[in-house]
């Protein structure tokens, strides 16, 4: 088979899959497992064939034309660089290993065939959108999602959380893909093309008139997907969902895909200086900000649900300072440790009966219960602090290298107050990054008190896949010199200022992170904690779904717990009740956005009930009143219609004489 051919493979096979799952889901379960399993395998191994055959060297492109529209044709386009090959292969790995831990997670779920059939439909999408060269069909992949999305959050609809969480996700990414679309029509209007190679044709030929605005509603977009400042508020919630879900959209598909859209056209956004200064702020918010707020989560899924905010914060000031390189290698090192976390969380959350941090510090022996997700978490929390020779050090670095480049002049793509903007806060997210990881760490694995009940072991397709992913997270970033070719030759390596400053920083975060724990650890003897443990005996679904019920029965809220003995609380001071919030984003959109509507709701239903019936009441009423007073002059009788008939005549003939006689005397 030809390259293009095998590459048109690897989205249609886990569509395929999803297709005969959900048909076979009732009348065949024995298939749905498999069906789930081995499309989106063979579609990982196709990906990696197509990474060798393309080599990261020259960019294979076939089109044809999907459907004639009068204007800007639409193209079923593969553009295949050394980005999406690569992509694809994390893809394929990351949605292979979540179907896999799937089958244990979810063993006796009775709609685990519909999850199933809508993980595949979603790693299709996603890989669509990666394949694509055009951007039509760029956007279909980009809408089914959204619209997965919303399902598999809500995988556990019977609790308020995943419902909530459900309807959040979808409305908060929709309001970023209106201005998107918009800008997507205002691109192809541009250039004449929705053919990504044609786009980037007549950027390089100035064919760009509005270059900002068109950046600008693209950007929108793309802080929604990627859940950016302002639009990231949903995807904390979004842990109200399966974790092997989270795993999915966290790592490999939905929220990378608006880091990997801006990369592929980098040159559309890097025609306006204002565009880039726009996303390095956002960016720099971002990590700032998503990093004070994981390190006041005590549900520990919504710690990594802020770090994944933060690291695609780093993605976006890397794209910001023009460095599309360094922000996909970061993306794909990234895409395998943030796997191992929520899966290996995934297995915590199971051991303790508990998804609350502050509960899990007060159980002993959890590490050794559960040994393979310890081991592997350890290493994908080292990883994600960017502690050399994980691969995490390697792709922040070559973030940060960027970001130094082009702040002291030596890259002229984007602004030098852009470059400065992302070094500085990379620096101080960094401090931040390893703060939370090294609270999560001591939290969950170091805890004093009764012993954690034992579940017995994990099923093996829950373990075996957290050290495939581990391997990746160890060795991925040790390619950094010899990968270059497959990021448009840009050299991926650290440079010495920029490692020993970050190390240094992250470090100090550590270490300060684990006095403060020394410090308070004593407290957690003398202040229990409500008890928020599940069935040890349930199925690991199960008893994260009751997790979250209990977590918010016994602290009142998903997201906080009352402990004095949390390291994060005297580290955060006063900070803290705000960070715990998410620094009251959802306070401010219900006040500026939710209540408006209410109340426009309330306005149009009372002019609807009081206004409008009224009219549409009374013509009625009108109506009937006159058909009452015909009814009455119906009595059946003939003489009184013939008196009523003669009577009428009368006063019709005495009209036409006398408007004769006031005729002839004009």
């Amino acid at each position: 088979m030809t390259t293009t051919t095998l590459a048109a493979l690897v989205p249609l096979l886990p569509f395929l899959g999803a297709v005969a799952g959900l048909a076979l889901g009732r009348t065949a379960p024995g298939f749905v497992r498999p069906l789930a399993i081995l499309p989106t395998l063979t579609a990982a191994v196709l990906a990696v064939v197509v990474a060798v055959r393309q080599g990261g060297g020259r960019a294979i492109d076939a089109a044809t034309q999907l459907t004639p529209t009068g204007s800007v044709p639409i193209d079923l386009a593969l553009h295949l660089d050394g980005f999406a090959v690569l992509v694809a292969v994390l893809v394929g790995l990351v949605a292979t290993c979540v179907q896999l831990y799937s089958t244990g997670y979810l063993r006796n779920d009775a709609r685990y065939p519909s999850y199933a059939a809508l993980v595949s439909l979603f790693t299709s999408a996603m890989l669509l959108v990666v394949y694509s060269g055009d951007l039509m069909v760029l956007l279909v992949g980009w809408e089914i999602m959204g619209i997965c999305s919303y399902f598999l959050v809500g995988h556990y609809w019977e609790t308020p959380e995943a419902r909530a969480a459900s309807l959040k996700a979808f409305l908060v990414t929709k309001l970023g893909d209106v201005p998107f679309l918009i800008g997507l029509f205002a691109l192809a209007a541009d250039t004449g093309s929705f053919r990504i190679t044609k786009i980037l044709a007549a950027v390089t030929n100035g064919g760009l008139d509005h270059p900002t605005l068109i950046a600008l509603l693209l950007l929108a977009g793309v802080a929604g997907k990627s859940a950016q400042f302002p639009l990231h508020a949903w995807l904390p919630d979004a842990m109200a969902g399966p974790t092997p879900v989270s795993a999915l959209i966290h790592a490999a598909t939905m929220v990378a895909a608006g880091i990997y859209f801006v990369a592929r056209l980098l040159p559309v956004f890097a025609a306006s200086g204002a565009a880039l200064t726009v996303l390095a702020v956002m960016a720099a918010v971002t990590m700032v900000g998503s990093g004070l707020a994981a390190l006041a989560q005590d549900d520990i899924k919504r710690v990594l649900a802020y770090s994944t905010i933060g690291q695609l914060g780093y993605m976006s000031g890397a794209l910001a300072v023009g460095d599309r390189g360094a922000a996909v290698f970061h993306l794909i090192s990234h895409g395998a440790f943030k796997a191992v976390l929520f899966l290996a969380a995934g297995v915590v959350i199971h051991a303790a009966g508990t998804n609350s941090l502050a509960a899990m510090s007060r159980m002993g022996g959890l590490a050794r219960r559960i040994p393979d997700a310890y081991w592997t978490m350890t290493v994908a929390l080292l990883a994600l602090a960017a502690i050399p020779p994980f691969a995490g050090f390697f792709s922040k670095e070559a973030v940060l290298v960027a970001a130094e480049h082009t702040a002291v002049g030596d890259r002229a793509v984007a602004p030098a107050a852009a470059g400065w903007t992302v070094l500085i806060a990379g620096l101080t997210a960094a401090v931040l990054t390893a703060a939370y990881a090294t609270r999560l760490w001591l939290l969950a694995f170091r805890g004093r008190g009764a012993e954690a009940p034992d579940h017995g072991r994990q099923p093996v397709a829950m373990t075996a896949v957290l050290w495939i992913l581990a391997v990746p997270t160890i060795a991925f970033g040790l390619t950094s010199g010899v990968i270059g070719d497959w990021f448009d030759g840009h050299a991926l390596t650290p440079s010495l200022t920029t490692a020993v400053l970050a190390t240094g920083v992250t470090l100090v975060g550590g270490l300060v992170t684990y006095g403060a724990w020394r410090h308070t650890t004593a407290l957690a003897a003398r202040t229990p904690i409500g008890a928020v443990a599940a069935h040890p005996g349930a199925e690991p679904a199960l008893v994260e779904a009751e997790a979250m019920t209990s977590h918010t029965a016994a602290y009142g809220t998903i997201a906080a717990a009352a402990d004095p003995a949390d390291p994060g609380r005297l580290l955060l001071g006063p900070l803290h009740r705000h960070a715990v919030t998410g620094f009251h984003l959802d306070a401010l959109y219900t006040a500026l956005f939710v209540r408006p509507v209410q109340q426009a709701a309330r306005l149009v239903r009372f002019l609807d009930r009081t206004v409008v019936d009224t009219y549409v009441n009374g013509s009625g009423a009108v109506t009937r009143l006159l058909g009452t007073a015909v009814r009455r002059a119906q009595t059946g009788n003939v003489q009184t219609y013939l008196g009523a008939l003669l009577a009428g005549s009368l006063v019709l003939a005495i009209a036409a004489v006398v408007f004769a006689n006031v005729n002839a005397g004009s």
